[in-house]
């Protein structure tokens, strides 16, 4: 069989269930949707993996020469967002900025490039409503009881994505008197006591979810662009009910459907009842972003990534090694400039975004630049330093990229507080396993006044900093 050329980029298309030459359709521009955030809470590692595996998706098309047109989107209204708000006193749309916030800061941490244009579903009830009118028009949709909704039995097709036969399919929005069939899902929400509306030529009201991505991929991409991506817990209903949306109103809609594993923890989905241990800002006290993005992408995308806190300081140690072989070239030699990615780095890229094969090419490269290093050949261990670079940098990971250089006070600090602190850890294990109580909450005290906290998981026991207010 006659090898397929490396520079073709072959992606696994959900959609059509296999691996697919990916071939953009204007030459030289690729147009990407990513379902972004629904901003009810604090991001955790499981939320961004998503914005650093597609990132990295992109930065590949580009250092490929193409011009990428990159759109994630921020859900700001949703029953979750209202309940939680509701919950706490504030107002929804206080509660949906401030978790944006939030989130914008984690993918900026993490190195995640902006995105082209970063819409609000609450900026675009217009192109909603205009894209329910056309359901309506034409023999789609439905209202009942104020609410509007979709009709699956009109699209014999509906399940294509995710697999799921129309007969089976549940839609997890509960019981609704307006609906005609509990199969159909809902597009617009009449209106509610407490909760924000807009007018629409059907009454007052908001958006179903599934219809808020449909109307900003219309917007911002047009009807046919190259590809949709997502989590994988959005296969079903989310993307399902935007394919049908999108095809019932006569668009093509996305090329390609690419979605990424979940973290996961003891096999089960990464979620809220593991509180703050996880987010974001509690993780970056104990390894640094570099090396927590690093982690994140060091398993395909499209894999489950098991979380232990090994597996975490193991990549960050991994990184280190590269940061260090860095420094040691840029002490011996000179100024380290990105070179060129060796021709195996390409092909683990272009083999839908192998990262896990690109990295081994990369420690490859490390290990010989050492030994380069350490018999004195430093063109050879320059050579491969510039190579490890342009790698590196395309994952978002340069350790010599301005943004990534951290070895400051605050990063060695942090790194000394995490050895006395484990230490600290293991003697309170030690107590507890000798049922110590009194030395062990002894322990737990002194590490409080500190201004740390430790909370016991079933990785075992984790430590953050309090914010000064816990005290």
């Amino acid at each position: 069989m006659t090898e397929r050329p490396a520079s073709v980029l072959r992606l696994y298309d959900t959609l059509a269930g296999s691996v697919r030459d990916f071939v953009p359709l204007r030459p030289g521009h690729v147009s990407i949707y990513l379902c972004g955030a629904t901003v009810q809470g604090l991001p955790h590692i499981g939320h961004v993996r998503s914005g650093v595996a597609f990132d990295v998706l992109r930065r590949w098309l580009t250092a490929k020469g193409l011009d990428v047109a990159f759109i994630r989107n921020v859900t700001d209204i949703d029953d979750k967002i209202l309940h939680k708000a509701a919950d706490a006193g504030r107002p929804w749309w206080e509660w949906a900025a401030t978790y944006e916030r939030a989130f914008s800061a984690a993918y900026d941490a993490l190195g995640v490039l902006p995105p082209s244009a970063e819409p609000r579903a609450t900026g675009h009830i217009t192109e909603m409503v205009e894209l329910i009118t056309n359901l309506i028009d034409r023999g789609h949709a439905y209202t009942g009881g104020g609410d509007v909704y979709f009709d699956v039995s009109t699209l014999p097709d509906y399940g294509k994505l995710s697999g799921h036969k129309p007969s089976d399919v549940h839609q997890g929005e509960g019981v609704a008197t307006g609906k005609r069939d509990q199969r159909d899902f809902t597009l617009w929400k009449g209106a509610k006591p407490g909760e924000p509306s807009w007018p629409t030529p059907w009454g007052r009201g908001r958006p179903g979810w599934h219809t808020e991505c449909v109307a900003m991929c219309q917007a911002y991409l047009g009807s046919a662009f190259d590809i949709h991506a997502g989590g994988m817990d959005l296969v079903f209903p989310h993307h399902e009910n935007e394919i049908a949306q999108a095809e019932a109103a006569g668009d093509d809609f996305a090329g390609f459907w690419l979605h990424n594993g979940w973290v996961t923890m003891g096999g089960e989905k990464m979620s809220k009842s593991l509180g703050n241990v996880l987010a974001i800002p509690a993780v970056l006290q104990r390894v640094r972003p570099a090396e927590l993005r690093y982690y994140l992408s060091s398993a395909h995308y499209r894999s489950m990534l098991e979380f232990s806190e090994n597996a975490l300081q193991d990549a960050a140690k991994a990184y280190a090694g590269i940061e260090d072989f860095l420094h040691r070239v840029r002490g011996r030699v000179g100024a380290v400039a990105p070179g060129v990615w060796t021709p195996r780095f390409g092909a683990a890229l272009d083999d839908d975004l192998a990262v896990p094969v690109a990295l081994a090419e990369i420690h490859a490269a490390r290990a010989e630049g050492n030994r380069a290093l350490d018999a004195g050949d430093h063109d050879g261990a320059l050579a491969q330093a510039m190579a490890i670079r342009a790698m590196m940098g395309i994952l978002g990971a340069d350790p010599l990229d301005e943004r990534w250089e951290s070895r400051d006070e605050t990063s060695a600090a942090l790194a000394a507080v995490d050895v006395l602190v484990r230490a600290e850890v293991r003697r309170r294990a030690d107590a507890r396993a000798s049922q110590d109580w009194a030395e062990a909450d002894a322990i737990r005290d002194r590490l409080k006044e500190a201004g740390i906290e430790v909370t016991d998981t079933s990785d075992g026991p984790q430590w953050s900093l309090l914010d000064g207010t816990d005290k």
